[in-house]
């Protein structure tokens, strides 16, 4: 009996000990109006890493010209207790044919307005400005330039984001001169492609980008999760459109004839969700499961030093009843 009890005990100290700790995490906040209500306000607080990772606003090159878009604004509910870190979507189409006195120009403006936005709204900054841009072997030059540049004209610790493709292809895209950069996993497929696989995050497809992530020569990776949810609208033609933030149990509508678990056909015109859709449209909602992120997670954690993890994105609908424990 004693003998039985003591192989109970150590067996459960064994699979306590070999249980590890969940990530530390956080979220991207991908709004142009910086606002929280008490779901974000209480996720946001769970939130066991003390950053916020901000959109600021994005930079695209129109008529020649550098033009920052969708410039953020803030409310009065946006209160937290998190260090906001600065984040810069750019456009690939803004690093072709660009000369290095507009590289400088470039990454002094984005800086300065950084600092405008941060002084007038008052948001406690980290040392880190994370620049994303899903640069290619044509720009990489240019964007490993800029990324340099804006590093020196801050004085701050520049990061960027990877996408899967630039892993996978990293001879060819070649490698941001930076120390730490975060790892989207998601985005594995184009969701206006007609396909049975999840265009959000598909794990094989994912797997398949990143055998050899262990070889890639920047250690230091965060791993960016999706928690967020589309659905993808197919008319008469078979073309496609988005529509944000749907789940399945939007589909539940007197209005809509199930189809499958995750799909739906319109049988009367009107608007739904903001659009108007015809009689005969379908949706297809694609949302991201416990099972995929856990997969994901576990896969990574072979291939990579210890990571955190900073999900995408920070909104009341993805966040509600989203488990980060992992």
């Amino acid at each position: 009996m004693k003998n039985a009890l003591r192989f109970i005990v150590v067996f459960l100290l064994m699979v306590s000990c070999s249980k590890k700790p969940p990530h530390r995490y956080t979220f991207y906040y991908w709004k142009t109006r910086l606002a929280l209500d008490d779901t974000e306000k209480g996720a946001l607080q769970k939130a066991t890493l003390p950053y916020l990772y901000t959109r600021f606003f994005d930079v695209d090159k129109i008529n020649g010209k550098f033009q920052p878009m969708g410039v953020i604004t803030i409310d009065k509910s946006f209160v937290t207790g998190k260090q906001i870190v600065p984040t810069v979507f750019m456009t690939n189409r803004t690093l072709l044919n660009i000369t290095d006195q507009e590289t400088k120009f470039l990454a002094e403006s984005i800086y300065a307005l950084i600092q405008k936005k941060s002084s007038e709204y008052h948001l406690k900054t980290t040392n880190e400005i994370q620049i994303d841009c899903d640069w290619t072997a044509g720009t990489r030059d240019d964007y490993f330039k800029f990324l340099k540049e804006l590093k020196k004209i801050s004085g701050k610790t520049v990061t960027c984001t990877l996408r899967l493709h630039q892993v996978k292809d990293k001879n060819l895209m070649g490698i941001p001169p930076i120390d730490k950069v975060y790892l989207m996993c998601y985005s594995t497929s184009s969701p206006l492609e007609n396909s049975d696989r999840n265009s959000i995050l598909d794990v094989n497809t994912l797997k398949s980008y990143l055998s050899k992530i262990e070889d890639y020569p920047i250690k230091t990776i965060e791993v960016a999760l999706p928690i967020y949810s589309w659905g993808i609208v197919t008319n008469h033609l078979g073309k496609h459109r988005l529509i944000n933030a749907l789940s399945v149990k939007d589909l539940q509508n007197p209005n809509f004839r199930k189809v499958s678990d995750t799909e739906a056909e319109v049988l009367k015109d009107g608007f739904y969700f903001g659009h108007y859709l015809n009689k005969g449209f379908r949706i297809k909602v694609e949302e991201i499961s416990d099972e995929q992120l856990q997969a994901v997670i576990d896969f990574l954690q072979k291939k990579i030093q210890p990571f955190d993890i900073i999900y995408y994105q920070l909104h009341r609908k993805f966040v509600k009843g989203q488990r980060f424990d992992f």
